[in-house]
């Protein structure tokens, strides 16, 4: 499907005529966004049946991020989040990247890793041995558990095991069994827990010891992604900064980073920011995703940056690197209607190529944080947007957001009692009225 994902001016629409251009854009039918019209896309007979205690549902904003493209196509990103600037960061940096070609990405295949834990073992290397002799067995035992995942071209592709704690003469030992399922374009949650369920006993016989914990991990570290980027120097360029200025200084950033623990954690958070929201829009497990990402970025044992910066000549490299556990099928991909509207714009049609746009989306966040903090400082966009939140705690409506917010932001103090102000002086009522 050919896309387009470069729309100027698109902030500068009104709701109703942003939809009817990504309707266009995305070659959508008449009647596919409309949903978006409604109060909230998630009905409560739905939400109902998807977790307990439900007592009514909880609206988050949907924007779309433009200016993406990736391996030579270009994606309009569903992103899921309460945060002002990260949508339209993410949109100009991808902007930026575009210039530079785009992003390019590969991803290992969809491996998720089954854990199965073995206590009380009294010869941990014999017990290790064994199993690893088995492995065949093991495996046939594992897709027997799962034939339709087999059928699918997915399945167990081998297995790991590792002594945690070696037994003693006095003591006995700890083994984990790692499983290796290639879960195709699901996450993979169910379907390793079942395997690992499925595969226990067998394991403790072989071990001579007793079944522990079985379920999936959570660091994917066999399922990554890489996405990669080249700015050139001059879209990097802001008020009065020159390009390769910028690029220095974000190279310095992300050299910082690398350095310090304390500030990689603020970068990686502003990774997640896209990742999250992409993922969240989505119907993926953003919290799984965090947990991989985070305990990826202290494999070293310090904890480090998930995407490096390096200026190389004439232009801006940047690379990313991280677990990416989604799925686009399985979980509430097909069941809440928002998820499903949303891969529908994004178009990705596997869960590699999902995991490819979060990660590129991701990485594009990264960049529009560190170019900020590399010029004019991070708040000075940021609450810019964050005045329309002002604005409306306050009791602006329609016109008047925009024009609160403008005032509040060319004052340079986005506070309520400023705003309430500016909102008077706009409806003409005094501020003892405004008060009451």
């Amino acid at each position: 499907m050919n896309r387009c994902s470069r729309i100027p001016g698109f902030y500068k629409l009104t709701p109703a005529e942003r939809r009817a251009r990504l309707r266009e854009a995305a070659s959508l039918g008449p009647d596919e966004l409309g949903q978006l019209e409604a109060p909230a896309p998630l009905d409560f007979s739905t939400a109902d049946h998807m977790i307990e205690n439900v007592v009514g549902t909880y609206a988050l904003p949907l924007g779309i991020a433009l200016n993406l493209r990736l391996n030579q196509r270009d994606y309009l990103v569903p992103m899921v989040i309460e945060e002002p600037s990260v949508v339209a960061a993410a949109s100009n940096a991808a902007r930026m990247v575009r210039e530079g070609g785009g992003f390019s990405a590969e991803a290992d295949d969809p491996i998720m890793i089954g854990q199965v834990l073995l206590s009380e073992v009294a010869d941990t290397t014999h017990a290790a041995e064994n199993i690893a002799s088995h492995r065949e067995e093991i495996c046939a035992l594992a897709d027997a558990a799962q034939s339709g995942l087999v059928r699918r071209g997915g399945g167990t592709r081998g297995l790991e095991v590792r002594i945690l704690e070696p037994a003693t003469k006095t003591a006995p030992g700890l083994l984990v069994v790692h499983l290796y399922v290639d879960c195709r374009d699901a996450m993979g949650a169910n379907l390793v827990n079942t395997i690992a369920e499925a595969v226990a006993d067998r394991l403790a016989e072989l071990s001579s010891g007793q079944v522990g914990l079985r379920i999936l991990s959570n660091l994917a570290d066999r399922r990554c992604v890489r996405v990669r980027c080249n700015v050139p120097l001059p879209m990097l360029s802001t008020n009065g900064h020159n390009g390769a200025a910028v690029a220095r200084g974000i190279a310095e950033a992300s050299r910082f980073a690398e350095l310090d623990p304390y500030r990689a954690a603020t970068h990686n958070k502003g990774i997640m920011n896209g990742i999250d929201a992409v993922a969240l829009a989505c119907g993926n497990d953003w919290r799984g995703i965090e947990a991989g990402a985070h305990a990826f970025a202290a494999r070293s044992g310090v904890y480090r940056p998930l995407a490096i910066w390096r200026m190389t000549g004439a232009e801006l490299e940047g690379y990313l690197e991280l677990p990416m556990p989604v799925g686009t099928v399985g979980g509430c991909t097909r069941v809440h209607p928002g998820a499903k509207l949303s891969l529908a714009l994004l178009g990705a049609e596997s869960a590699t190529e999902l995991g490819m746009v979060i990660a590129a989306v991701g990485l594009a966040s990264n960049l529009a944080a560190l170019r900020a903090l590399a010029t004019e400082g991070i708040q000075r966009g940021h609450m810019s947007l964050h005045a329309r939140t002002v604005a409306l705690r306050v009791g602006a409506t329609g016109d008047q957001v925009e024009q609160v917010a403008r005032e509040l932001a060319a004052l340079g103090e986005v506070r309520a009692d400023r705003a309430r102000l500016i909102l008077d002086r706009l409806v003409n009522r005094s501020p003892s009225e405004v008060q009451s």
